[in-house]
């Protein structure tokens, strides 16, 4: 199936079947599909988490106002944004790149400035909202790579991020959840899949400048 074909196909699954999992291949091929998608200035400054763990699922989903996707579906990928991103995380970003591509770092002084001078401009608030957006393209992926394979997602905002924060821990690594991706393999029971896809018209969507 193209990606097209799978954007028309998929929809957001409220139900999934809890009794059908992924295999490892399905969700390599996830993780792939997000760690390749683009970030501004490639800095990844997000972390995702594969959360399959019970215990853990039903403690979110009650910080979820109880939405079955958080306990029913065979992953939950929750990506969450740095609060902070310093000089010594662009350091570590270049150190990769040198690494990765046979090149002195040194070289890439220049660009270790653009990069610190450009986020040090930034308030926490905006650099919080642009890590945030980052996450987003990267959740974009997930739902992408997932219609492609016909594996069932939802995204969701719907939660508490300040509980979720405190379940996962997530204050002690100096990151905030931003959005969930819940990917499975739908219910019979889930109605919304027999709708049609509401989509505006092209000619009303796009215009030619």
């Amino acid at each position: 199936m193209n990606i097209v074909e799978g954007l028309k196909w998929r929809y957001a699954t409220k139900r999934f079947d809890s009794n059908k999992k992924l295999s490892k291949d399905q969700l390599e091929y996830l993780k792939d599909a997000i760690n390749y998608i683009p970030s501004s200035f490639g800095l990844q400054p997000y972390k995702v988490f594969v959360i399959e763990n019970p215990e853990i699922r039903a403690k979110l989903q009650e910080a979820a106002w109880g939405q079955p996707q958080l306990t029913e579906a065979s992953q939950i990928f929750l990506f969450a944004n740095f609060k902070e991103y310093g000089p010594e995380k662009v350091d570590a970003f270049l150190k990769l790149g040198a690494e990765i591509n046979n090149y002195p770092v040194e070289s890439s002084n220049g660009y270790r400035d653009l990069l610190n001078g450009t986020i040090s401009s930034l308030t926490p608030e905006q650099l919080s909202n642009w890590n945030a957006k980052q996450a987003y393209i990267a959740l974009g992926a997930l739902l992408s790579a997932s219609a492609e394979q016909q594996i069932d997602s939802c995204p969701m905002e719907g939660f508490d991020k300040a509980k979720f924060d405190e379940i996962l821990g997530l204050d002690k690594q100096g990151l905030t959840s931003v959005c969930i991706g819940a990917v499975g393999f739908r219910s019979p029971e889930d109605k919304n899949q027999f709708m049609k896809k509401v989509r505006k018209p092209k000619s009303e969507l796009f215009e030619t400048i």
